[in-house]
């Protein structure tokens, strides 16, 4: 079995911090908001640091060996990013296209799993509109206090957004960002700030959040089960039709089989061993089926994993 450790792509924006520091990446500054973990786009690219292909990016990875990912289009793109975020301030509030309505090769929906918060952090999450005219009213007034729906959040919550879905992460949340590769994104209100570097706000694009907004806002109902696997407990955050993310909660040796081509791997806390790897809180990894299907996982640690949907099970979907 194939496994690849890699490393992440820093991002500084206006609303990040330090927090990432807790998770080994290499940050200068201190405002840096996103470590793009596992990604293959052109805004940025992880590099493999470990593993039988180390030096090349994942889109090389990718384009040059289709086999080890099961086979692709030769223009496909590879479909998932995974993002550790640091919203020390609140990020704009936004929303993302879906893939008839994006520009790029996919729509962007995503999740968040909840690694760290403040006391009484919240996110922004849906809004108070019945219909498109009476949201495009609320936007044209500003009247974001009635707008804006906010949730509050704890360390270990999880949140599905599908696209369409009006969010943002509010201050003082670390968050895991499960998505599809796409980076994509118009913003509605971004609290009035002005970017210094720039010395300008930045742009919104209200037109077309508008037109790609769902609305009335609904919850997804999420359906999470818990199985035990030797000494990992697995918790199934979500199955859409996009992709599907587990937290595994390793405590002891526990021997897994990899049901897909390929799965993605994030410790979020701890240290352990991926067969014979040491990886340890903030490293990202992918195995591969291409020798073997079965793996071992041992230590104490946790584990966001996810991999792309499979299209026979529409039942275990949410």
């Amino acid at each position: 079995m194939t496994l690849v450790i890699l490393e992440a792509a820093l991002h500084d924006k206006i609303w990040g911090g330090t927090a990432l520091k807790d998770f080994h990446f290499p940050i200068k500054g201190d405002h840096v908001g996103e470590a793009w973990a596992i990604a293959a786009h052109k805004n940025g690219e992880s590099i493999i640091k470990y593993g039988p292909f180390a030096g090349q990016t994942l889109t090389q990875l990718w384009q040059d060996n289709p086999n080890l990912f099961g086979g692709h289009e030769a223009n496909e793109a590879f479909p998932l990013l995974i993002k550790i975020l640091d919203a020390h301030q609140d990020l704009s509030i936004q929303v993302h296209p879906n893939d008839t309505q994006s520009r790029e090769k996919y729509g962007k929906t995503e999740c968040w799993y909840i690694l760290d918060a403040t006391p009484n952090a919240k996110i922004y999450y849906g809004h108070y509109a019945q219909s498109r005219d009476e949201l495009k009213a609320m936007v044209e007034k500003e009247d974001w206090d009635h707008m804006l729906r906010t949730v509050p959040v704890k360390k270990g919550d999880f949140f599905y957004v599908p696209a369409g879905t009006f969010h943002a992460l509010g201050a003082g949340i670390v968050a895991l960002e499960t998505q599809q590769s796409s980076d994509t994104t118009y913003r509605f209100y971004d609290f009035d700030r002005v970017d210094a570097t720039t010395g300008q706000k930045r742009d919104l694009q209200i037109a077309d959040a508008l037109d790609v907004t769902t609305v009335p806002h609904h919850d997804p109902v999420l359906k999470q089960t818990t199985t035990i696997v030797d000494q990992t407990i697995v918790t199934r955050l979500v199955t859409s039709v996009k992709f599907t993310v587990e937290k595994l909660s390793v405590r002891g040796l526990s021997m897994f089989n990899l049901a897909h081509h390929y799965e993605l791997f994030t410790v979020i806390d701890g240290a352990g061993r991926v067969n014979e790897t040491a990886v340890k809180k903030g490293d990202s990894f992918i195995l591969f089926d291409d020798e073997a299907i079965s793996y071992a996982l041992d230590g104490d640690m946790t584990i966001i994993k996810s991999f792309v949907t499979k299209d026979d099970n529409p039942d275990q979907r949410f």
